[in-house]
């Protein structure tokens, strides 16, 4: 090796060795931060899409929720995670972009009903095998389609509580929980989920349930306390975002999780402005880069 290629190759080192404490900090830093933004996939518009790691890499979050796709008068969820090349494809894009999957949504179930679905056991083993192959720890399985007053009608209630506990301990077999939304208050849920009674089984809150209904946000956050949440809606209805919201004291709420002893993920789902709601890239990017502000930095 001659002289100049010589010290072109030692140069090469000392660069290396001097960028890669930098990056290795980056990376720590990022794997530490005691809460972290992810974005929902459906409501960026890529629901099951490739192109929504691109997007949220853009928009610098730190994970995306994936759904299970639609779900209408299927039989099973559209979903695409169940094919060997689809699930090498997002792993791969995922780890390329740095992105996590923190989360993986049943969204299908906002319109359609837990309770009516006769292969609801089936639906979310297909959900508990997409989680595996990306690597989430959360299911999201809002109840939001379930017959209106349920809690207080005892047969449903019963039939609701009896099939959440079977799919609850389906997930905690595998060591991971569903996170379920509903309507009701945080005393209420502390409440059914001690009727559950499964480990498998928490609540995915969302500051849009509580701030639409007149609650006390951060009242409710500490009666259902850190370890009833496995996982956080950050985002409030469509009007304007987060920055703009008036009725949502963002600051107030980290000091609330603060001193519960929560972590965890953050997840974007709505809070776009009303009057440009179809700017993903503004709506969102605006909201992820508030929400960094005022939890990561």
């Amino acid at each position: 090796m001659n002289r100049k290629k010589l010290f072109q190759h030692i140069l090469w080192i000392l660069i290396v060795a001097e960028c890669f404490p930098m990056l290795a900090v980056a990376a720590s830093k990022q794997k530490k931060q005691r809460y972290k933004i992810a974005v929902c996939d459906w409501m960026i518009l890529k629901r099951q899409k490739i192109g929504s790691f691109q997007l949220v890499h853009e928009l610098k979050g730190d994970g995306v929720e994936l759904d299970m796709g639609s779900l209408g008068k299927r039989e099973m969820f559209d979903n695409k995670l169940r094919e060997p090349h689809f699930q090498q494809l997002f792993r791969e894009t995922a780890q390329n972009y740095n992105l996590e999957v923190p989360s993986i949504a049943m969204s299908g179930f906002y319109g359609q009903s837990f309770l009516d679905r006769a292969n609801y056991k089936e639906l979310v083993r297909d959900c508990l095998d997409a989680m595996k192959v990306m690597g989430a720890k959360v299911a999201f399985l809002p109840l939001g389609g379930v017959e209106a007053g349920w809690q207080e009608t005892p047969e449903l209630r019963t039939a609701l509580i009896k099939r959440l506990k079977e799919v609850g301990d389906m997930a905690a077999s595998e060591r991971v929980v569903i996170g379920i939304e509903t309507q009701l208050d945080a005393r209420e849920e502390v409440k059914l989920l001690k009727e559950i009674n499964s480990p498998g089984i928490k609540i995915y809150f969302k500051f849009q349930n509580a701030l639409e209904n007149g609650r006390d946000l951060c009242k409710e956050l500490k009666i259902l306390g850190k370890n009833r949440i496995c996982q956080i809606h950050c985002t409030d209805t469509d009007g304007v975002t987060l920055p703009f919201n008036e009725r949502l004291d963002m600051n107030k709420v980290k000091k609330t999780l603060d001193k519960m002893g929560w972590r965890g993920w953050l997840v974007v789902e709505r809070s776009r402005d009303k009057d440009d709601v179809r700017n993903v890239k503004k709506n969102y990017g605006t909201n992820i880069e508030y929400l960094k502000k005022v939890f990561q930095e």
